[in-house]
């Protein structure tokens, strides 16, 4: 046998798969028409939810203000009040935001979701 100065060695099976997992992550990979689908299905609720717990945050931080004031300090009670009505009407508009944003936005990607959609059922 001729000695060439190299050394071969073969990985086994599991090993193979985890070397393919890591080279999966470095390469392009095209997105599939269901990741595509998935992927807008998934984008018509993330504006609203972000639209809506900012609002419902802003809505119970300045109720929270509004009961400190009332409670706490005295002398701005009518301020309190006032920063209260605020934040429970901002609270309560939190939904509405969602539902519209998420409606709209739905509206508007749905015929192409439905194309997609009638494709991958073929």
């Amino acid at each position: 046998m001729e000695n060439t100065g190299t050394f071969n060695y073969t990985y086994s099976a599991q090993q193979q798969e985890e070397i393919k997992g890591i080279m999966e992550k470095y390469t392009a990979r095209e997105e599939s028409k269901i990741d595509l689908l998935r992927r807008l299905d998934r984008s018509t609720k993330s504006p609203g939810t972000v639209a809506s717990i900012a609002i419902g945050t802003v809505g119970s931080l300045l109720l929270g203000v509004g009961m400190a004031c009332v409670t706490e300090w005295t002398d701005f009670f009518a301020h309190g009040i006032a920063a209260g009505v605020v934040g429970i009407a901002l609270m309560s508009v939190a939904y509405p935001v969602y539902a519209a944003m998420t409606r709209k936005r739905r509206e508007r990607l749905a015929p192409q979701i439905l194309k997609l959609g009638d494709e991958l059922m073929r």
